[in-house]
């Protein structure tokens, strides 16, 4: 077998992409030249590597496994080009990073102090859900991944480098948020507005719920930080958040801070990544870069949240 570099970056482009247009577009070359080289691995490994089901692509399971090995070339290669950029003194190449959906809150500033500092580098980020990282995690397509909650059943490098309190949010209006302190058994007759299952956000407050042997009696669950604010503004409930979502703020959009008994919980914020993968020289200087700048976070989301701070 003799397929080339570029082809095999074509093939990670594929899978990537689930199409071949969208794959030749990546790469930037036309539509017929993408579908040659492609035809030209297949021949070449000598086994069927994709198939064409209602006008989408789906690999088979040798195809999958050319996706994986093609990508770790592709992964050591950037990486020691990285290598011999720091060796010349130059930072450039691409950074790929994967952060759940909370984490958009202050990420994209962190990324754009970094691109200051590294002008001549390109960052892909992606914002998803808990499930959505986790499974960019198993397949090692990035190469770092910014997250709440760390699968367990995965050998990992894991840093926690920035704390994540966990608070309740009331409608700004409601009586809750004038009050000092409040039991969590008062909040025994409230409907409560939660992430979806699966989330950080969720599984700290059901491990709390559990802890306390206190049962939520749960309205809606949402995907979206942005409509729990949304609905606790308009009294639809009480809400469990991230103290991030408010911007580092007691009040935000219509909803304020309530002062729970056993809240902020306990969270953070890891970099993670799998313990078998080389970081490149751009991924350590990523990581360098989010412990300076999550200093800054620590001392505004300590006055921002009240109560007493926990690591």
């Amino acid at each position: 077998m003799n397929p080339t570099f570029r082809q095999l970056r074509l093939f990670v482009a594929l899978a990537d992409t689930g199409s071949v247009s969208a794959a030749a577009k990546k790469m930037h070359v036309s539509q017929p030249t993408a579908s040659m080289q492609l035809k030209e691995v297949t021949q070449s490994v000598g086994l069927p590597l994709y198939e064409v089901i209602s006008r989408k692509i789906h690999l088979t399971e040798v195809g999958q496994e050319l996706a994986v090995t093609a990508r770790s070339m592709a992964q050591a290669w950037d990486t020691f080009e990285q290598n011999v950029d720091a060796i010349k003194g130059l930072s450039r190449g691409k950074l790929r990073v994967a952060v759940v959906s909370t984490a958009k809150y202050f990420m994209p500033r962190i990324i754009g102090s970094f691109c200051t500092r590294y002008p001549a580098i390109d960052v892909s980020l992606e914002i998803l859900n808990r499930d959505g990282v986790v499974q960019r995690l198993r397949e090692n397509l990035d190469d770092l991944y910014i997250m709440s909650m760390p699968p367990a059943d995965m050998d990992l490098a894991d840093e926690a480098f920035m704390p994540n309190p966990i608070v309740v949010i009331a409608s700004a209006n409601d009586p809750l948020t004038e009050r000092k302190s409040v039991p969590l058994d008062e909040l025994a007759s409230r409907r409560f507005i939660l992430r979806e299952k699966g989330s950080g956000t969720r599984m700290a407050g059901d491990l709390f719920f559990r802890q306390t042997k206190f049962h939520p009696d749960v309205r809606l669950e949402l995907g979206s930080n942005e409509a729990i604010k949304e609905s606790v503004a308009g009294g639809l409930g009480i809400g469990v958040v991230s103290s991030h979502c408010l911007h580092g703020l007691q009040k935000e959009h219509g909803v304020s801070v309530v002062h729970i008994e056993g809240f902020p919980l306990p969270s953070a914020w890891h970099i993670v990544h799998p313990r078998g993968r080389k970081m490149s020289p751009l991924a350590m200087a990523f990581r360098q870069h989010l412990r300076a700048e999550s200093r800054q976070h620590d001392d505004f989301q300590a006055g921002a949240v009240g109560g007493k701070e926990r690591a």
